[in-house]
């Protein structure tokens, strides 16, 4: 399998899996133990954190472009969707859940996202509930947001709207 060399110039938007949403900020040269290596520069400015990754690595470690309108759309009609809750035990499912908020996929954070909301008149969430709902919510508003090109408080009022007006 050949290792496809991703593409990215400074100012592009990339999803890193653990991280989310960040800013290509340069492609830079940088010798190690011998070798030159070549990496892209990312910054996640909500974070305060840059990060460093090899080029020839992007693809292995899962950094990809922003999503299609298409899959926005896809991750929208997700979140319409009826929750569905497993009836595993809170620690099996909040580790599936971290997985999918995890990998980069906005679809499977849009099913994070579904599966945790409440209405305010639902039982109270636990704290790691919430702390695993609002991760999902802010990396779904953030890719959304880079997507449309608009901020993330239009991005989180359209997301609110979805969740508001789904089937209950």
């Amino acid at each position: 399998m050949s290792k496809k060399k991703l593409d990215f110039s400074p100012n592009d938007f990339v999803v890193y899996p653990a991280h989310g949403v960040g800013k290509v900020v340069s492609v830079e040269k940088q010798e190690v133990a011998g070798f030159d290596l070549e990496l892209f520069v990312i910054s996640f400015e909500k974070d305060k954190m840059t990060l460093r990754v090899p080029t020839h690595k992007a693809t292995e470690v899962g950094m990809r472009a922003l999503a299609t309108p298409d899959i926005v759309a896809h991750a929208m009609k997700t979140l319409r969707g009826k929750a569905k809750v497993k009836k595993a035990m809170w620690s099996r499912r909040a580790q599936e859940y971290e997985q999918k908020i995890n990998s980069g996929d906005l679809i499977a954070i849009a099913e994070v996202v579904r599966d945790l909301h409440r209405k305010d008149d639902q039982r109270e969430q636990s704290y790691s509930e919430r702390q695993l709902y609002e991760a999902a919510l802010e990396r779904l508003t953030r890719e959304i947001a880079a997507v449309a090109g608009n901020d993330e408080v239009a991005a989180g009022e359209e997301i609110a709207s979805v969740l508001v007006s789904r089937a209950a």
